[in-house]
């Protein structure tokens, strides 16, 4: 019966359509995200592609190894070399990007200082360009003082003192000194799987919107619920269907995009901490680039479960593929909309949609926290309960409306 509920999904035209254009999309945002790596040359030209990754990879490999004070003071000091050159103050942008090219090796540790030396959620590019070797020995320190003062004055009211204590407790736990290495592939792969998730939600919600309304649209749902297993077996075989299929799909494409991303930029750096990577300095998750995917990929696919079964859901009880086929879109995009109200209590409760699983990338350098009972925990924590919750829910709740559908 699964296999038949499949097939029947499968054989449609627009079906294959889909799938056709879910393959294109795949090759679409991989292209873009191999050709959004860029490499200025001693020209002061600007390369982009696998050639200029190779190129970008062997110049940030010169600079790997143990993040440390030494370290540091190594970076600021050439920076400070290459700033002082003719190159770097003139005012012609090839000679610019002639200066800029010189710096391409330690460019993710500079960007770590800007981020290291400004106040908690400033960025001033410049701010290198004025520290001197000394300043090297501040470097994790200022992370955990910068957090104090952001608690104790701008988000004050923001957070409460247990809030407050969670995370700076999650400052102090982080060890360093960080190891370092080149992290390109990684940064992508991690930037570039939010777009793809949506991307395959959509077109998901397309092919299971179909699953319940089906028989109903070909007016043989008489003949459906009339036969033996009608409203047991062949119900249950329908929900199985959809899950194979979301999970076969969702889990194909993502093992074919991280394959070319990884395959072409390169996998180092996967057990570098995402800290290392200057817009996730501020992270309170210690984990690694790797752990940060994994989370990434598996937080996906139950956003994408929460959504494409919601999806089914109102297939079983609206009896319609049209009004189905809206679901993912309306918990994708309206959200977005509503988000970075004044209304705190809107915000968090939007914070707990299964959107945000789709989009844990950018969960994890935002500072989200609940308090519940007393204990502290980040949004993603809350989001894989809520959802999991949502999901094993749905279930059953799609198996009795569907099962009690009416024949007119």
């Amino acid at each position: 019966m699964v296999y038949y509920e499949l097939k029947k999904i499968f054989v449609k035209k627009s079906s294959q359509i889909a799938m056709l254009m879910l393959l294109i999309l795949l090759g679409v945002v991989c292209w873009i995200v191999i050709h959004n790596v860029e490499y200025v040359n001693e020209r002061g030209e600007i390369e982009t592609g696998v050639a200029a990754a190779q190129k970008l990879r062997e110049a940030e490999k010169e600079w790997a190894g143990v993040l440390d004070e030494e370290k540091i003071r190594d970076v600021i000091r050439e920076n400070l070399r290459i700033s002082a050159t003719p190159e770097a103050q003139s005012e012609d942008v090839v000679q610019s990007n002639i200066a800029y090219g010189w710096k391409q090796g330690f460019s993710d540790i500079r960007r770590l200082l800007v981020y290291a030396f400004n106040d908690f959620n400033v960025y001033n590019y410049y701010v290198p360009d004025h520290l001197t070797p000394e300043d090297a020995k501040y470097f994790y320190s200022n992370r955990e003082l910068h957090l104090r003062e952001w608690l104790e004055g701008p988000a004050a009211d923001q957070y409460t003192e247990e809030e407050k204590a969670f995370l700076i407790q999650r400052y102090e736990t982080l060890q360093t000194p960080l190891q370092y290495d080149y992290i390109e592939g990684w940064k992508q792969l991690s930037a570039s799987t939010t777009m793809l998730v949506m991307i395959m939600v959509l077109i998901l919600g397309f092919l299971t919107a179909s699953i319940f309304s089906g028989e109903f649209q070909l007016k043989a749902d008489a003949v459906f619920f009339a036969s033996r297993y009608g409203r047991e077996k062949a119900v249950t075989a329908k929900i199985k269907a959809g899950f194979l299929l979301v999970t076969g799909i969702y889990w194909l494409m993502m093992l074919l995009h991280a394959a070319v991303v990884l395959g072409v930029l390169g996998a180092d750096g996967a057990g570098c901490m995402i800290q290392t990577n200057g817009s996730k300095w501020m992270s309170f998750y210690h984990i690694t680039f790797l752990q940060e995917y994994l989370l990434i990929a598996v937080g996906g696919y139950l956003g994408a479960l929460s959504i494409l079964f919601l999806t089914m859901l109102v297939s079983a009880w609206s009896k319609s593929s049209v009004l189905a086929v809206i679901v993912p879109f309306i918990l994708i995009f309206i959200p977005e909309f509503v988000r970075n109200s004044k209304n705190i209590l809107i915000d968090r409760i939007l914070g707990f949609f299964p959107d945000m699983l789709l989009q844990i990338n950018s969960a994890i350098k935002t500072i989200n926290l609940f308090q519940i009972g007393g204990k502290v925990f980040g949004s993603i924590e809350v989001l894989f309960v809520i959802n999991m919750i949502l999901v094993l829910a749905l279930l059953p709740a799609i198996f009795i409306i569907y099962r009690r559908a009416e024949v007119k």
